[in-house]
C-alpha cells in the first residue's frame, strides 16, 4: 500500500530485478511500458512470480505455484493495511507516504529538458 511515485518505479523495479537475479530466479520477460510496467520470472523449482504496477501506481506482487497437493494455510500473523471487504467495489488505492519511495523528484541523473 505504499504510494510509489512514477518518478521512483524503475527504482523500485530495479531492486526487484537485482533481488530476484541474486536469488537465481530466471527472467521470463520485462515490460517496461511508462504507466504500467511489469516483471516475470521463474524460480528454480518452477514458482512463476510476478511484479506489475497498476493504475494510480498500485504494485501488485503475483505468485503461481507448479502443482502441489493441497494443504492447510495458517492464518496471516500481520492485519492487512487496507481494507479487503470482498464486496468493496473500489480497488484500494496506495496510502502510505515513504520519503523515498513516493518522492515526486526526479531521479539523480535526469534532467527536465529545460
Amino acid at each position: 500500500m505504499t504510494i510509489v511515485s512514477a518518478q521512483r518505479r524503475g527504482n523500485f523495479l530495479g531492486v526487484v530485478d537485482r533481488y530476484w537475479r541474486k536469488s537465481g530466479y530466471r527472467l521470463r520477460e520485462i515490460n517496461s511500458h511508462a504507466d504500467a510496467p511489469a516483471m516475470y520470472a521463474e524460480t528454480k523449482d518452477g514458482f512463476v512470480v510476478s511484479l506489475i504496477v497498476a493504475d494510480k501506481g498500485q504494485v501488485h506482487f503475483d505468485v503461481d505455484s507448479p502443482c502441489v497437493r493441497e494443504s492447510e494455510v495458517a492464518d496471516p500473523v500481520r492485519r492487512a493495511t487496507a481494507p479487503l471487504d470482498p464486496e468493496a467495489e473500489v480497488i484500494p488505492r496506495p496510502n502510505i507516504h515513504s520519503d523515498f519511495w513516493s518522492a515526486e523528484t526526479p531521479e539523480v541523473g535526469v534532467t527536465s529538458g529545460r
